[in-house]
């Protein structure tokens, strides 16, 4: 009867119980029987209707527009979350005229990895666009991608960001941050690109804003999957900024905390309990804004993150934070911390996901 019932389905899709037994021409409560039993081959709507399940998850970004990280999530809000969905295969599509932002890349990299170490098959198809792929391959996209994730018409032979490695002032290409091979060269790097455009008087707070979330990435992730970290320059989006993003896939900042806040913080856990905002969402402002908040037993730690916002305050800066399943987004603007927006009930992307816009005059 499985090979019938398919076969039924895949002509006449949303079709109910009663429908599908009159074209076997046996009972309908056989077959309604038999469809529950099988779930791992059909589903039913809300409507009382039976369609093949589904094998591949697809997730199919906007076309002919800059995909930034709101139209990123709204992308992923839209399907079924490829982190807790049953379907094994996760294939992102690349349309035409699909221009990924940097942010958008750092985050595709790490759910594309967290899903492939969960042995999922994941598949990025950039068949349609051209561009995108020649674009995230100078800027070392692929490298950073588990080895058993398939790419779509096929993996570039060559590296663009090894090519044309250090030869591009708008950019520097993405690096990983590996606890184990620390490459202590990275924050100066940065610094120096990002001081090209917007001048030498933003040196040390350029420097301190990259370092110490390198710092925090380096030393909290515990994770497999190396983290990663990109500068770009975009001239052609108003208003222009530089934009850096720090990923890793570990536990996130207010997962590593919430460990030792009944032990080491009492008084901010029950601060938490009586908000009336998601506690997390509280943990991570406060953390950024206060600081004093550490794992480590070290005098003066947990001001790192609070000095990243000093940093920031001195000009025109937003940072975006996302965490598992939330983010907090902090504006600074005239030489002060403006606002904060937060965002709760995320599809699942694990680690701490940091973008930092500066708009340049």
């Amino acid at each position: 009867m499985l090979k019938k019932i398919q076969k039924i389905l895949r002509e006449f899709p949303d079709i109910k119980a009663r429908s599908i037994a009159s074209k076997l021409g046996v009972e309908r409560s056989k077959v309604s029987s038999f469809l529950h039993e099988n779930l791992d081959h059909f589903q039913q709507d809300q409507n009382y209707c039976w369609r093949l399940k589904s094998t591949v998850l697809q997730i199919e970004f906007d076309s002919d527009c800059w995909i930034d990280c709101k139209k990123f999530e709204a992308t992923l809000a839209s399907v079924e979350s490829p982190q807790e969905s049953q379907i094994n295969s996760v294939v992102f599509i690349i349309p035409k005229g699909c221009n990924l932002l940097l942010e958008s890349i750092a985050r595709l990299i790490s759910l594309a990895n967290q899903l492939a170490y969960k042995g999922k098959n994941v598949t990025i198809d950039f068949s349609k666009y051209r561009s995108s792929f020649t674009y995230v391959n100078r800027i070392g996209f692929f490298e950073h991608l588990h080895n058993k994730i398939t790419i779509l018409p096929k993996r570039p032979e060559f590296s663009g960001a090894e090519t044309y490695k250090s030869n591009n002032d708008n950019l520097v290409e993405l690096a990983p941050i590996n606890p184990e091979n620390l490459d202590k060269t990275i924050p100066e790097r940065f610094k120096k690109v990002f001081v090209s455009h917007a001048g030498a008087k933003y040196e040390q707070t350029a420097f301190t804003v990259i370092s110490e979330l390198y710092d925090n990435v380096r030393e909290h992730s515990k994770s497999p999957i190396p983290g990663l970290i990109g500068l770009q320059l975009y001239n052609n989006i108003s208003p222009r900024h530089i934009q850096t993003v720090i990923s890793d896939s570990g536990e996130g900042i207010a997962g590593t905390l919430n460990q030792i806040l009944a032990k080491k913080y009492p008084d901010i856990l029950e601060q938490m309990k009586a908000q009336d905002i998601d506690p997390d969402v509280f943990l991570i402002k406060k953390v950024f804004t206060k600081g004093e908040i550490s794992r480590s037993d070290d005098e003066g730690k947990g001001l790192g993150l609070k000095s990243t916002l000093n940093a920031a305050s001195k000009f025109n800066a937003t940072i975006l934070v996302r965490q598992k399943t939330f983010e907090v987004k902090f504006y600074f603007r005239n030489g002060k911390l403006s606002k904060t927006i937060q965002q709760i009930e995320m599809p699942p992307i694990l680690g701490t996901h940091i973008c930092f816009d500066f708009i340049l005059d």
